[in-house]
């Protein structure tokens, strides 16, 4: 029994893994050749990705906005556990990694479901509130640069239904959060981030520690 979180070392995280991860071969694929990846700590784990299908499905969640796409592991995940009519609108800045992203898209037979947006976010946010989208979204990740994190989470509040779900990953950044000494641009930018959300008013709060910390935010209805 523990009144806290236990820490797990490299053991108990195989452990984890071992009797816990039921993942999809194609997300094992994809996952093996980011692994190969010079930005491969980029992608988010295995059982991330198994705990945002869960939150996908627990919500019967149709719309969804992914902010941050790399090589597609998150997004692919999400729309493995859409229905058939669920979509999600991509934001990333880059060909590049999203070109990996769109072949596995391809063979999971999951690309008709994502709408793929290539350029900053913050302008797509807005040109979608400026097309009356706002609360039509059921479910929205944020896993891009830490400098925006707040300016993609007041948009994606209002781009989400009451009762809609934002996720967003490293919040924990490492540990860095609780290094005075680290004032690095993307540390102050997360614990900026983590300090607004905890006296937000309009959500419903939970900081999960798994991968690198992921907080959850529940729109109020």
């Amino acid at each position: 029994m523990s009144n806290r979180t236990i820490s797990l070392n490299e053991k108990l995280y195989a452990y984890l893994l071992k009797v816990s991860l039921r993942e999809p071969p194609i997300l094992k694929r994809l996952r093996d050749e980011t692994a190969r990846h010079p930005k491969h700590s980029m992608q988010i784990s295995p059982e991330q990705g198994q705990f945002m299908r869960l939150l996908v499905r627990l919500m019967g969640a149709n719309r969804c906005i992914e902010v941050g796409v790399f090589t597609g592991y998150s997004s692919l995940s999400v729309a493995m556990a859409l229905a058939d009519e669920g979509r999600i609108v991509a934001c990333d800045v880059s060909e590049e990694y999203t070109a990996v992203a769109k072949r596995y898209w391809k063979q999971a037979g999951v690309d008709s479901k994502i709408d793929l947006r290539i350029g900053p976010a913050v302008p797509t946010l807005d040109a979608m509130l400026r097309r009356g989208e706002a609360g039509r979204y059921d479910f929205a990740f944020i896993d891009a640069d830490k400098r925006n994190y707040l300016n993609y989470y007041e948009r994606l509040l209002r781009l989400l239904r009451p009762g809609g779900l934002i996720a967003v990953d490293n919040v924990l950044w490492g540990g860095s959060v609780i290094d005075s000494r680290d004032r690095s641009i993307d540390t102050l930018a997360i614990r900026r981030f983590n300090k607004t959300l905890q006296s937000d008013k309009r959500i419903e709060l939970s900081m999960v520690p798994i991968g690198d910390g992921l907080t959850l935010a529940r729109k109020h209805p």
